[in-house]
């Protein structure tokens, strides 16, 4: 993960950065869950597609895994677009639109210092103890 990102910023875009990922993952848990309670008979592909969008949703919210969850995410809200638009939160293109650009967005800036990624995989600093400095020499 570090790899991806050079840094986690903190301060004000890190806080860009946790309410970016708040409103996207909360929007896509929200959309999968009331795609998944109003379709009548959900094939096993819609049940999956919603499931994965609450699943990658929560995931985003907390930050966990961003660049694959975010990628997640823009790839599960087009998928309720197709092959056509179904019921949920997004009654035109143009909401999934802006939600599927931001999790791209997302997924591109990383997670910010404000998550489970910064946590599990940010810089770190390594103390050399004394001891093992002054035996090298």
């Amino acid at each position: 993960m570090q790899r991806l990102f050079s840094s986690f910023p903190d301060g004000l875009p890190g806080i860009g950065l946790l309410l970016l990922r708040t409103v996207v993952g909360v929007t896509a848990a929200v959309q999968g869950a009331v795609h998944l309670a109003t379709t009548g008979d959900p094939t096993v592909g819609t049940r999956f597609i919603d499931l994965l969008a609450i699943a990658s949703g929560a995931s985003l919210l907390i930050g966990f895994l961003t660049p694959g969850t975010g990628a997640i995410v823009g790839l599960s809200i087009t998928l309720f677009w197709f092959p056509t638009p179904s019921t949920g939160l997004f009654l035109n293109g143009i909401a999934a639109l802006l939600i599927v650009t931001d999790a791209v967005a997302i997924a591109c800036l990383g997670p910010g210092a404000f998550s489970v990624d910064a946590r599990l995989f940010g810089r770190r600093e390594i103390l050399i103890p004394r001891e093992l400095h002054r035996a090298k020499s």
